[in-house]
């Protein structure tokens, strides 16, 4: 099913706008810090990235750069996300595109929105939050907005958004592929449970749709590793075969040669339950979500 217009709507819903992405602050963070830490720090196993988190604070390592960076992010991607998307779904439909082609094409346009429009600084934030636990061990203290201001001061708007290519990309594939994937996953369980297409899904089958997609789009996992190794801090003594200037595809072979393939898919089991969290939340719970909002008007 894709996100249909209300009866005599015509042109942009705005309410779209008021639903934001508040997630992180729950279950998905500490798959985020996990995720960026096994990233970050290559050769660690996922219970070896849970101990180095854990020393870090306990349960409160989990949080890093949730306090304001992950807050700022949540509460502005999910509207640019959802109203994009949304509407470039609803647009690809009515030009007699399948559910699931719009949602990919939706979920591309939407990703790339809202790596451009809000994360850059955020995702590069949090990412500098999680790995300078090395400048905190040599007792160097600064508070995460001294962080951001050095990082201004010393390279201006492109220091504070380092690697928001790569994230533009990760976005554009991260949504492109859940989207798409979890409105073809509603065709297949419509099909098996003999549904129309304007017939509604239960809760259940919405939720299991959204799972696939978010499962099945961990696939470009590489993007995200290649994300974290540009805006990581943890590599204050430089590997000598590490490019001064970062670039995707400069990055990319360098992680290949320090690490090989295993290398670019590390963080992805935690990632892949961050993607099912998200994309039912995103996806699945959006849907109703929109309805309710739609309703109170």
């Amino acid at each position: 099913m894709v996100i249909q217009k209300e009866p005599g709507q015509k042109g942009v819903n705005w309410s779209n706008i008021a639903i934001g992405e508040r997630v992180v602050t729950t279950l998905g963070q500490p798959l985020e810090v996990l995720k960026t830490q096994m990233a970050a720090n290559r050769s660690q196993t996922m219970l070896q990235a849970s101990k180095s988190v854990w020393a870090r604070g306990g349960v409160v390592g989990f949080y890093q750069g949730l306090i304001p960076w992950a807050w700022i992010e949540a509460s502005t991607k999910g509207g640019v996300l959802l109203f994009t998307a949304s509407e470039i779904e609803t647009a690809s439909v009515g030009m007699g595109i399948s559910p699931a082609a719009a949602g990919l094409i939706g979920g591309m346009g939407g990703g790339i929105a809202q790596a451009y429009a809000t994360m850059g600084f955020t995702t590069c934030m949090k990412t500098v939050e999680i790995t300078r636990h090395k400048e905190a061990a040599a007792g160097v203290q600064r508070s995460t907005f001294q962080v951001f201001m050095d990082i201004y001061r010393k390279d201006g708007i492109r220091g504070i958004n380092k690697g928001v290519n790569a994230v533009a990309v990760r976005q554009c594939t991260n949504w492109g592929s859940r989207m798409g994937f979890a409105r073809l996953a509603e065709t297949m369980i419509r099909n098996v449970r003999g549904k129309g297409e304007n017939e509604n899904l239960g809760a259940l089958d919405k939720i299991l749709a959204s799972s696939i997609g978010g499962a099945l789009a961990t696939w470009n996992q590489p993007i995200e590793v290649i994300r974290v190794e540009m805006q990581s801090m943890a590599k204050t003594t430089a590997n000598v075969n590490r490019p001064q200037q970062l670039t995707i595809l400069n990055t990319l072979a360098f992680i290949y040669k320090e690490n090989g393939i295993k290398g670019l898919y590390r963080g992805v089991t935690p990632r892949i339950g961050l993607g099912i969290w998200q994309t039912v939340c995103m996806v699945s719970f959006a849907d109703y979500v929109k309805v309710w909002v739609k309703g109170r008007q």
